[in-house]
């Protein structure tokens, strides 16, 4: 008797490291689908079959059921299989159920077979991953990994958590060696996509979903992530492909709602939008692009106070989304509170970049509450279309609390950020760079330990060095925000053309990117590539409407460099009913009006510039 209960402990530690990579190797989602079937024909033939029972659960986890897994391992517990082997097992059925509390307890009830304590830790470091205990994960996935360093889908785990951990260069590494152990693992292939999507940009990431479905074809979460790629890319007749596809492998994922909802509010239908955002049921209420979509909508829609609050809400989150602070802005200025929608505003309206819309709805907002001076010096930066200063950097101690508490802990971001802000802030600069670097150092891997080094020496007019630094944070993140520092610190070491084909790289991945779009012109302009200056505001106004001066002008001056007065006309006269007080539009407009012809308007038009003496 003691000879059998051995063999059959055997027997299930083996068939129990049969890990879930082993499983996906068999074929793709429906062959699973098939062998579990026959699977389940042999236990009804069998009952007593604890092997064949756990063969069931281990496709079942491969499939994604918690349930049937939960279901199939207790069968199996029932029948006299051993709960030290089966425990972790269990666990996995309530992690894939999303019950990581139960999974935790399961795993604390008794001892785990020693064959199965990389599997236990495994999904131990699942579960406190999705928790946000990064050290606690951390330290599982460092037990999983020496236990099971062949494990495929143990390797996507690990490289999930280095990207939660925003170690781009070890998240890079640990899904190419998952890849590299299984060239079929799909889920691998679509974390490869999004980190490529990351490093690289919007397209090159496409390969690697295709790659992720060509592994899978019913891999959901590749084909949502692949129609959101798509969305932002601007081809939404394949972005509406992929997620129809979807919607027959998950209808009911909250993500795909959320998606159908972009679609419908990028085509001016906002009441379809909102009915898709409500039948998420709540499930993506704390993401940032809902929140903001769910702003766009309710303030489209008339439900201003609906809006605020969703803005508001994501403002808590990100207080530098100006985004969320035009809106924000907006929504309590239409609900009669000029005094919020200024304080809203204030941070967009302080930029040195401002834009004339934002600033001429400032210098309402400040007549609205009494502040006439306010008003009148938003007015007078509107009318200039210059780009006044942003406000200063609030005085402080150069070497007070925060960079005492980072001295003593200089590698922890949460210590040693604030005292680069505080010593940045009180002109320190040296200070600022050297902890930037130590920090650098020791997380070579994380793109944004590149961009705070490159940040600081930027303020402290090491231009070579924040170059270098951002070059770097570029290679980990081809993200928007990097892409601009970088093009930013080229343009003022004197390097316009390597400023303009990062910028032009960056749009080639995103075409999305208004921003982009906004330097692009400028330096086509500053380059006198008319045709490609226009191709970049025209795209800027296709997006934003015609409620931006400084686009208006510049793609009038464009027209007028080409020789073709014809378009550039309604441009300047859409300019001027923006900005009627500018003498910059006002010459440009007089001019093209008297080679139409009218001479007298165009007189009038010089008289009242010069009378402003802007």
């Amino acid at each position: 008797m003691v000879r059998v209960r051995v063999l059959l402990a055997a027997s299930l530690a083996a068939l129990a490291l049969a890990g879930c990579g082993d499983a996906t190797k068999e074929g793709a989602r429906s062959e699973l689908r098939e062998r579990a079937a026959k699977l389940q024909g042999d236990v009804a033939a069998d009952p007593g079959d604890i092997a064949t029972r756990v063969r069931l659960a281990r496709v079942q986890i491969a499939l994604g059921d918690g349930v049937g897994t939960e279901a199939t391992v207790k069968a199996a517990l029932a029948a006299g299989a051993n709960a030290d082997y089966l425990r972790p097992l269990l666990a996995r059925a309530y992690e894939l159920q999303g019950n990581g509390t139960r999974a935790l307890e399961v795993l604390a009830d008794g001892p785990v077979a020693p064959e199965m304590a990389g599997e236990a830790a495994w999904v131990e470091g699942d579960v406190q991953l999705a928790g946000g205990d990064l050290g606690a994960a951390r330290a599982a996935f460092d037990r999983a990994v020496r236990a099971l360093p062949n494990e495929s889908a143990l390797w996507v785990s690990v490289a999930r958590f280095r990207d939660a951990n925003a170690d781009a260069a070890g998240a890079h590494d640990a899904a190419d060696y998952a890849i590299e152990l299984d060239a079929k693992n799909s889920a691998a292939l679509t974390l490869k996509a999004k980190l490529v999507r990351t490093q690289q940009g919007l397209k090159p990431s496409l390969g690697w979903y295709e790659a992720a479905l060509a592994a899978d074809p019913a891999n959901a979460d590749a084909l949502i992530e692949q129609g959101a790629t798509f969305g932002d890319l601007g081809r939404y007749k394949d972005m509406l492909a992929s997620l129809r596809a979807a919607v027959e492998l998950a209808p009911g994922d909250p993500r795909i709602y959320y998606l159908q909802a972009v679609l419908a509010a990028r085509a001016g239908n906002y009441p379809l939008a909102r009915s898709l955002l409500q039948r998420t049921r709540g499930a993506m209420d704390d993401v940032p692009g809902f929140m903001l979509l769910s702003a766009v909508v309710e303030l489209e829609l008339g439900g201003q106070a609906v809006a605020a609050t969703w803005a508001d809400r994501l403002l808590t989150e990100q207080p530098n989304n100006f985004t969320a602070r035009r809106i924000l802005a907006v929504a309590d200025w239409a609900d009669g509170d000029a005094g919020a929608a200024a304080d809203a505003l204030a941070p967009v309206a302080a930029r040195a970049d401002a834009d004339s819309w934002a600033l001429l709805l400032a210098a309402r907002l400040a007549a609205e509450t009494g502040d006439a001076d306010a008003s009148a010096a938003y007015l007078a930066r509107a009318a200039t279309l210059a780009r006044g200063a942003a406000a200063p950097f609030a005085a402080s101690d150069s070497y007070g609390l925060a960079s005492l508490s980072a001295d003593g802990d200089p590698l922890n971001p949460a210590k040693a950020i604030p005292a680069i802000s505080a010593d940045m802030a009180g002109g320190n600069y040296s200070a600022a760079i050297a902890r930037a670097t130590r920090l650098r150092d020791a997380n070579p891997g994380v793109a944004d330990a590149h961009v705070l080094l490159g940040d600081a020496a930027l303020a402290g007019g090491r231009l070579d060095l924040a170059v270098q630094a951002y070059r770097s944070a570029q290679a980990l993140d081809a993200s928007e925000r990097v892409a601009l520092r970088l093009a930013n610190a080229l343009y003022r070491i004197g390097d316009a053309a390597a400023s303009r084909r990062v910028v032009m790289r960056l749009l080639a991945n995103d075409p999305s990117s208004v921003a982009g779009e906004r330097i692009a012109g400028s330096l086509a302009m500053d380059a006198r590539d008319w045709d490609a200056a226009i191709g970049h505001y025209e795209r800027i106004r296709r997006r934003i409407g015609n409620r931006d001066a400084v686009v208006l002008r510049e793609l009038a001056r464009a027209w007028i460099a080409k020789g073709n007065s014809e378009q550039a006309l309604p441009m300047i006269a859409l300019a001027y009913r923006l900005q009627p007080l500018n003498g910059e539009i006002m010459r440009i407009y007089a001019d093209l009006l008297d080679q139409r012809g009218n001479a007298q308007a165009a007189e009038d038009l010089r008289d009242k510039a010069a009378q402003i003496g802007r």
